[in-house]
Formats: C-alpha cells, sequence, structure tokens
C-alpha cells in the first residue's frame, strides 16, 4: 500500500516544502499538497487548517506543515480534534513524537531547519512507530479532553464580570 501525505506551508516554509516533496516522491509516497503555491505571502492559519482539517477528519493518517518557526502551524493544528501535531527540530524529537505520543503531523520551521536535517527529520518520523503501553493511556486521556471541550463548544460562555 502506497503512503500518502498532506502537506503545506506557508510563503516562509515554500522552499522546504517543495525540498520535501521530492524526498517524498522519491520515496514512493503520494503527496497531497494544499499551499502555499510560492513565495508569496500567505496566512498559516488558513494552510493549517486545510492541512489539519484533512488529518482530523481521517482523509489522511499523516500531515506535514511547515511556516518560519513552526509555531504558529502548530498552534493552528492542534486545535483540531484527534490531531498531534509536533514541532521538531532534531531527530530524536521527531522519534519520540511518534513513539511515546503517536504524532499524527509533523510541524517543521522553515526558517531554521536545513534540508538535509528536514528530510532526516521526515525519514525518521514516518519509520518510527507508536510504542503504545503506558503512552496509550496518556493518549486516551488527551482524546477524553477532546470530548469534554466538544461538549463545552455546545454551551454559551459566560464571562466574569468587569469591574
Amino acid at each position: 500500500m502506497v503512503m500518502k501525505i498532506v502537506i503545506g506551508s506557508d510563503h516562509a516554509g515554500f522552499e522546504l516544502k517543495e525540498d520535501l516533496r521530492v524526498y517524498l516522491a522519491e520515496r514512493n509516497v503520494e503527496v497531497v499538497e494544499l499551499g502555499a503555491p510560492g513565495k508569496d505571502p500567505v496566512d498559516y492559519p488558513d494552510v493549517g487548517r486545510a492541512v489539519a482539517e484533512r488529518v482530523s477528519k481521517g482523509e489522511f493518517q499523516r500531515g506535514v506543515l511547515i511556516c518560519g518557526s513552526g509555531i504558529g502551524m502548530s498552534i493552528v493544528a492542534n486545535r483540531f480534534a484527534g490531531v498531534r501535531a509536533a514541532l521538531c527540530h532534531d531527530v530524536y524529537t521527531a522519534r519520540l513524537s511518534r513513539e511515546h505520543n503517536d504524532s499524527n503531523l509533523l510541524v517543521l520551521a522553515g526558517y531554521l531547519t536545513a534540508k538535509g536535517l528536514a528530510r532526516e527529520i521526515l525519514k525518521v518520523w514516518l519509520e518510527a512507530g507508536f510504542q503504545g503501553g503506558r503512552h496509550q493511556r496518556r493518549l486516551e486521556k488527551i482524546k477524553a479532553m477532546d470530548e469534554e471541550i466538544e461538549k463545552c463548544r455546545g454551551k454559551k460562555p459566560t464571562r466574569p464580570e468587569s469591574g
């Protein structure tokens, strides 16, 4: 079965995203790209949402997002139920994000991550598996939080009195 990944970036992550698309194609991974189309400025929340929604809905098992620092994309992606986006700056955190957290969305920093290192991070992230065990218990707690948050969203928010 061919692996299929959704990938997106803002303008700051465009060059790294393009390099990783080539790398994934060389590894026979099917890539669906959702932006940015070039180096012209785009708003990272738009691209982050497009990718994270598809992972959240189960259309893709894994995704990759890239912006300048990786922070903005991480904030956006982790708002979606079932998305476990991990900002990784090295191979070690990439491996642990899969083994311990079962991350399904890798976030990279376009301004801070060299292409060769990004390829290594992506390779390790794709190959590492979730260890389960004690880590599964923790993911179940996160899932319960997701469900609790969804219930709260249906209620009218209360605001403290000003004064």
